[in-house]
């Protein structure tokens, strides 16, 4: 009996396969025809687009980046060609006032040495201006004598200050209109027929130190009002 059962089990275990065998030709037959399908993501797509839209913008960022360089090189040339010519402007200066500065101290070196000097030449000027020229007419040659070699020590000495730059003027001599930056006005007085402001007497002669005045004229001024 148990023999049995198990013939009829083997039995029905090798019909099966034969039952089963055209469905899965069928669908063997099916896959075969039934065209490949592939499926692609769209992410890589996306990564592409998102790759040209950044080459695009690339060039953009390139040229924005030099444009911006470009101005800032402009920038920094015209600062620093303006610092050149303030530079070559300062320069010019220094080189003229260092100029004017070394003409005036050889100009004006001997100031203080003409100031003591001028007081010998006043001297020689006041001892002409003592002798009466009713007196260089007489026979007394000695005196006329002296009074010759005198004046001459003083024409001498005068040219020769006056070639180192200093120089002795007398504003009466030319009726000079009164000059406060020249003249020292001592008294005023009135002077019939003469204009008022005139100098017209000189107590003290001045100089000049090429050009500037060394010390004023000592001067009587006329004042007729």
């Amino acid at each position: 009996m148990f023999q049995r059962t198990l013939l009829r089990a083997s039995r029905q275990a090798a019909v099966r396969p034969a039952a089963f065998a055209p469905i899965r030709q069928q669908v063997a037959s099916t896959r075969a025809a039934a065209p490949a399908i592939r499926w692609y993501s769209d992410a890589p797509a996306a990564k592409e687009a998102e790759a040209a839209e950044k080459k695009e913008d690339a060039p953009k960022d390139e040229s924005a980046q030099l444009k911006e360089q470009v101005e800032k090189k402009d920038k920094e040339i015209v600062e620093r060609q303006d610092k050149y010519l303030r530079s070559v402007a300062d320069f010019r200066n220094l080189q003229e006032r260092t100029a004017r500065e070394t003409k005036a101290a050889k100009d004006f070196a001997i100031q203080r040495f003409a100031r003591d000097l001028v007081e010998s030449v006043d001297n020689l000027d006041r001892a002409l201006s003592t002798v009466a020229p009713e007196k260089l007419q007489g026979d007394n040659q000695d005196l006329s004598s002296l009074h010759e070699g005198v004046k001459m020590t003083d024409g001498i000495l005068i040219n020769t200050l006056k070639k180192h730059g200093l120089e002795r003027f007398d504003p009466s001599a030319t009726s000079e209109k009164f000059d406060p930056n020249v003249h020292e006005a001592v008294f005023m007085a009135p002077q019939p027929g003469k204009e008022d402001g005139t100098v017209f007497f000189t107590q003290q002669k001045g100089f000049y130190l090429n050009g500037r005045v060394l010390r004023p004229a000592k001067v009587g001024v006329v004042k007729n009002a």
